[in-house]
């Protein structure tokens, strides 16, 4: 990254980036601060003043004097090095997604290894938002089928648990219809799709107790995850109905796997 002479951040994007690295609960402290500005060469010249407001004077003196941002990233950089996170790895992961909706607006970002690449510049809040977002990152970890992400697409955005959860459920029933023509919903719409007598889906080639089993068991699981999630959803308000993250990644995984399921259908 030092051989290139990389933009100069905008004034309410450098102070996000000020306010993320040193948020009062979940930053860096003080000295870490004035450690980092120094190995980054970046003179300290307002040390008494809050985290943030310290940051951001030195971030924008060197920026104005030196026309780029790249001793700026230096510090980002060093800030996040994942050895400095050990037996830290949530804080780190926040940190890094937070301070990488920053740095998109300059076209670069920040790996999981400590190292910079560069990436389409972003051109909105929301755009910065998505590519950033902790849902979608943990989601991804765990390997979601794409559906999930179709779906869910401005809930997951911002993080909406209570409702990236819904849309997941009517992406099942959506495939269900395009694989089979029906016009149904719910369970009749299922139950039809997964007959035993006249399936218009299958998993398996239903020759044996076992393919048969596994066949009921799809269906049941389909109908399990509209129950569970689908009707109450549909029909609760939202501040009645709360999801947790965990809750919805362990939702999401198993709509996930129903997908994936239906990608062999036969």
């Amino acid at each position: 990254m030092a051989s290139i002479k990389h933009p100069v951040f905008e004034a309410h994007i450098l102070e996000g980036l000020c306010r993320t690295i040193g948020d009062t609960a979940d930053g860096l402290t003080g000295t870490e601060i004035g450690q980092i500005l120094l190995n980054s060469n970046i003179p300290d010249i307002d040390p008494q003043n809050t985290k943030w407001r310290r940051l951001y004077s030195a971030f924008a003196e060197w920026q104005n004097q030196h026309q780029c941002s790249n001793h700026i990233l230096r510090f980002a950089q060093d800030a996040l090095q994942p050895v400095r996170y050990i037996g830290k790895e949530e804080i780190f992961h926040n940190r890094r997604l937070e301070v990488n909706k920053r740095l998109s607006f300059i076209g670069t970002e920040l790996t999981e290894e400590g190292k910079f690449r560069l990436v389409a510049k972003a051109t909105t809040i929301a755009d910065a938002e998505q590519r950033a977002s902790r849902l979608k990152h943990k989601l991804e970890n765990r390997n979601v089928h794409t559906a999930i992400f179709e779906y869910c697409k401005a809930e997951l955005l911002f993080e909406n648990y209570f409702h990236s959860v819904f849309e997941a459920t009517k992406s099942v029933a959506d495939r269900l219809r395009k694989l089979t023509g029906l016009y149904a919903d719910g369970n009749a719409l299922v139950e039809t799709a997964f007959s035993t007598t006249n399936p218009l889906i299958k998993i398996n080639n239903l020759l044996t107790d076992t393919d048969r089993s596994e066949h009921i068991g799809l269906c049941n699981l389909i109908k399990g995850v509209f129950g569970l999630i689908r009707n109450p959803t549909a029909h609760q308000p939202k501040i009645k109905f709360e999801i947790t993250e965990e809750e919805a990644l362990d939702i999401l995984n198993t709509i996930s796997y129903i997908h994936k399921r239906l990608d062999k259908a036969l």
